[in-house]
């Protein structure tokens, strides 16, 4: 089981990286627009949509990759003072009553909406018209795998409640944790706070 969690964690990180890229595209366009608007007096009409769409996907597509890293904002005030298994069971009771409905009609949904948009090969609005079909089927790709991710979180919990302790998770890009800082650096509170009475008494005879 917990192979298999970890593999769900590695397809969620690897769709969360691949599509990040968006974000040097983005770069690069507005970059690209911005020198031929005003150095060549060339605007573009369809730049406009295509920002917006590339935005659209590297937001929509990072949903489960931060699922996986357990990057969403929660109430940390509250919530980290709470054990192991009481973490598990708040956020149990939360996937099920919130999340997984959300991400199920979110995913219907968007299919839909997707499917009508290529019937009808939608475009954009604009003077310079672009396909937009096959950005709307960023939505239910996104719910498809954002409800994946969900469905290993689930279990993560379950085991947790059962088990008194989180289960590993594939590790990525994370905050720097003090603790473990002081640990590889093997500095303790007090080599800090005698580091802090030093510059103190050196301010002071300043």
């Amino acid at each position: 089981m917990q192979s298999f969690l970890l593999a769900v964690d590695r397809f969620s990180t690897w769709i969360g990286k691949t599509f990040a890229w968006c974000a040097v595209l983005l770069t690069l366009l507005i970059s690209w627009e911005v020198f031929s608007r005003y150095a060549l007096n060339r605007p573009h009409a369809w730049v406009l949509d295509a920002q917006i769409m590339l935005y659209g996907t590297l937001f929509m597509t990072a949903g489960a990759y931060t699922l996986a890293k357990n990057g969403h904002v929660r109430g940390d005030v509250l919530y980290g003072f709470f054990r192991p298994r009481t973490q598990a069971i708040v956020d149990l009771t939360l996937y099920i009553l919130f999340f997984l409905p959300g991400i199920v009609a979110l995913t219907w949904a968007g299919w839909i909406y997707a499917g009508e948009s290529l019937s009808i090969r939608e475009q954009t609005f604009s003077a310079e018209p672009i396909p937009l079909y096959p950005f709307k089927y960023i939505i239910p790709l996104a719910g498809v795998t954002l409800l994946l991710q969900g469905v290993v979180e689930i279990v993560r919990c379950v085991q947790c409640i059962r088990d008194g302790a989180w289960p590993s998770r594939e590790q990525d890009v994370e905050e720097v944790d003090v603790e473990k800082l002081k640990e590889m650096v093997n500095v303790d509170d007090a080599d800090i706070r005698a580091l802090d009475a030093v510059v103190v008494a050196k301010e002071a005879r300043q």
